[in-house]
Formats: structure tokens, C-alpha cells, sequence
């Protein structure tokens, strides 16, 4: 039996996990911080930890990417898409009107992840302009919040799975300001994973400049372009170390086991940057997950 830590149960986490390794031969180490959900895995208590690492609104989730590239040394052994279905959750015996329908001038605040948030803002401002909002660790985390603070005007944006957990209602479903809300997970963990494959494989990789060196990410950019390789994804980051110095975090479309990749690599360390390689991993779009379900 393989142990997952991952963020609390009900959270987008929790619902993406369960679709994508299933509930058999599993046991779940759920936490309140991401950082305790890497050092899970960093310290053997799980075999895997289960990341969000980028959403369709919001973008990369900057701590959790720090955290990934900073904090811990844990290949990424898979990634997937799951939606985030955001739904707006309290008691509606609190937010009532006269006519039967929820009040949401009665909303006094809203609390949640601030990436959920985020994806919710223009639902929020329409409807409860007056409400101030707070950030709490996790979409769980707010509906626990809300659940044991009756009668204060809180509600929390979170799951249909975590509303049902505590015993709360959907006030408005679906409030996501965009309908094509994914978020992309990572699996990272020192042991491989096989039980799903994919015919989509993706390396992730890290470079650092260097310092004296002008023209270089040109140059780096054009070691995978002459040899058509994809790059999906290209993001700067800084290194911690000097104001002003950046990594560079690249998803490129392509396996380490190609001929054209690992030569795409030497090429670029002989430029003298830093190449630090984050996983070589199957991909998996939602639909295909679907399908095999």
C-alpha cells in the first residue's frame, strides 16, 4: 500500500488525488501547510506528496514551485489536470431574505485559498461588494472555518466534497469567474510510478545563467528550437541568492530517452549554465483520464 500526502480531505487536492490514483491499496496523510505535504514524503512518512503547481487563471503557484525547487530534492514522477469547481459555501438559514432567496448583502466575510479566491473575484464583487476576504491554507481549511463560526456572516469558497464533510450548503455553485478552470498536479516522490502510463511524456528542467554572459538564454532557446524541440511552459524565477538572478524553469515535450533532448542539454551546459533536470514523467490531459476511468 502506497501512503499520499496532499493537502486536507475535501480541498481540490484531496478530489484530484482520488481521481487520478484511485481509492484501492491507498492511504491518505493529509495536511494543513504544503510544506508539511513535501516534507511528508521528504521524511519517508509518505511515498508521494501530490503538488498544484499551476492554474489556468492564476497562473503558476509561486510557493509551491519555491518549495519544489528551494526546499526539497523529490523527482516529479507524473503530472494531470483536474478542474477546480469553486462553489460558495455557508448556511443559508444565516443568509435568507424575506423573499425566501440567499442575501448575500448578510455575507460579512469570505475566506479561502487565496488561488481560489483569485478565481472567484468577479463573482465576489458583483454579488458581495461589502464582504471583506481572508486567506486561510487550504479551500478546506475555510469550510472548516466557516462551520465552527455560526451566526458571524463567514463563507468560505471550497469543494461540493468539503461542504458535504461539514455539513454546510452550496450557496452558489460553480462561482469561478472562467468555465476552463483546470489546475495542473504533480506527483513528486523518490520511488517511480507505473501504475498509469501515458503516450504523453514530459521532462522538466532548471537553468541558471551564467552571470557574464550576454545573449545566453538566446542561445539557450535556440539549442531546442534548431532541433525542433517543444517547450511548453518557460518561466523565470529568481534564485534567492542576488538581486537581479534568475533560474529558469522549462517543461519541454519531449522524454530524456530521445536522442534529441539529452544532446539539447550538453549543448547548453557547454555554454556554461547550470542544467538541473526536475523529472522526466507521463502526462495526462483530464479527458484522458476520463476516459480510462
Amino acid at each position: 500500500m502506497k501512503t499520499i500526502a496532499l493537502l486536507p480531505a475535501g480541498s481540490v487536492s484531496d478530489e484530484a488525488a482520488k481521481h487520478f490514483i484511485g481509492t484501492q491499496n491507498v492511504s491518505w496523510d493529509h495536511h494543513r501547510l504544503i510544506s508539511d505535504v513535501f516534507l511528508s514524503t521528504v521524511n519517508g512518512v509518505s511515498n508521494y506528496s501530490v503538488i498544484p503547481i499551476e492554474n489556468t487563471i492564476e497562473g503558476s503557484v509561486s510557493l509551491h514551485l519555491d518549495w519544489l525547487v528551494h526546499e526539497v530534492d523529490l523527482p516529479i514522477r507524473a503530472e494531470w489536470v483536474y478542474p477546480s469547481i469553486q462553489n460558495l459555501i455557508g448556511r443559508k438559514s444565516e443568509l435568507l431574505g424575506e423573499d425566501g432567496e440567499i442575501d448575500f448583502s448578510r455575507i460579512k466575510k469570505v475566506i479561502s485559498h487565496p488561488v481560489a479566491m483569485a478565481q472567484c473575484l468577479q463573482f465576489l464583487r458583483s454579488k458581495m461588494p461589502q464582504a471583506i476576504t481572508e486567506h486561510v491554507s487550504s479551500t478546506a481549511e475555510s469550510v472548516r472555518i466557516v462551520r465552527d463560526n455560526q451566526g458571524q456572516g463567514i463563507v468560505a469558497i471550497g469543494t461540493t466534497t468539503a461542504a458535504a464533510n461539514n455539513g454546510l450548503d452550496i450557496l452558489a455553485s460553480g462561482v469561478t469567474d472562467h468555465d476552463n478552470n483546470y489546475t495542473r498536479f504533480l506527483l513528486v516522490g523518490p520511488e517511480a510510478y507505473s501504475e498509469r502510463q501515458s503516450d504523453s511524456v514530459k521532462t522538466s528542467i532548471l537553468i541558471t545563467l551564467p552571470e557574464d554572459f550576454p545573449g545566453a538564454l538566446h542561445q539557450v532557446l535556440a539549442a531546442f528550437a534548431w532541433r525542433k524541440i517543444n517547450l511548453s511552459r518557460i518561466e523565470s524565477r529568481p534564485t534567492k541568492k542576488k538581486l537581479g538572478n534568475y533560474y529558469f524553469f522549462i517543461d519541454i515535450d519531449m522524454s530524456l530517452e530521445s536522442v534529441l533532448l539529452p544532446s539539447a542539454l550538453e549543448e547548453i551546459e557547454a555554454l556554461g549554465c547550470q542544467v538541473r533536470i526536475l523529472g522526466c514523467y507521463p502526462s495526462f490531459t483530464y479527458e484522458q483520464l476520463a476516459v480510462t476511468e
